[in-house]
């Protein structure tokens, strides 16, 4: 008995998240998971004039403090490529890859935005300690509201966002990512 109530609320738990996945990807709210696969890894992304947070499309800019206070832009980086990352201290992944990520702002020609998602932090300064612990020198601004993350629909941390000289999109992944595979997205960048 105590299995058939077990499963019954698994099902029906499971059926819940389907409708809602499905009910939200039919609205237009969320980027749907398809779209992030990587099985178009290595194709150039069509061009677009529209801002948006698909690949082609313009990125959208943001402003943001980092933990010094200093104000951050995407615009700022114009004509630059850019690795857009979002990310929290709380997350096994996004620890995985920060090394490599440090490594790789340290090799190529690449400025990293490590946007912390300070809001779901449970301790503010947990990110400082993170940082100290890790030795990292990467620009981390902080999306104490969560408005960045949420106009860049970010669902699962960490999600990066390849971003070539023009400001477009050229490459999104959900996950942690290698040094490797960091160094092949932006090599197809210009």
């Amino acid at each position: 008995m105590k299995k058939a109530i077990l499963l019954l609320i698994v099902g029906v738990m499971l059926g819940w998240a389907v409708f809602e996945f499905v009910n939200s990807s039919d609205k237009g709210e969320a980027l749907n998971t398809s779209e992030y696969e990587n099985a178009n890894i290595g194709e150039k992304a069509i061009e677009s004039n529209e801002v948006g947070i698909r690949k082609g499309q313009l990125a959208p800019d943001f402003e943001l403090k980092t933990l010094d206070g200093e104000t951050v832009r995407l615009s700022d980086y114009k004509g630059q490529r850019v690795m857009l990352n979002f990310w929290a201290t709380w997350c096994p992944p996004c620890r995985a890859e920060m090394p490599d990520m440090q490594k790789f702002q340290e090799k190529k020609d690449v400025q990293i935005l490590a946007v912390n998602l300070s809001e779901t932090e449970s301790d503010p300064g947990n990110v400082q300690k993170f940082i100290d612990e890790l030795n990292l020198t990467l620009t981390i601004p902080l999306d104490d509201e969560s408005a960045v993350s949420n106009e860049y629909q970010v669902m699962a941390y960490p999600t990066t966002y390849m971003i070539d000289s023009d400001g477009r999109i050229q490459f999104v992944t959900l996950g942690a990512m290698n040094y490797d595979f960091m160094v092949q997205q932006f090599e197809m960048m210009q």
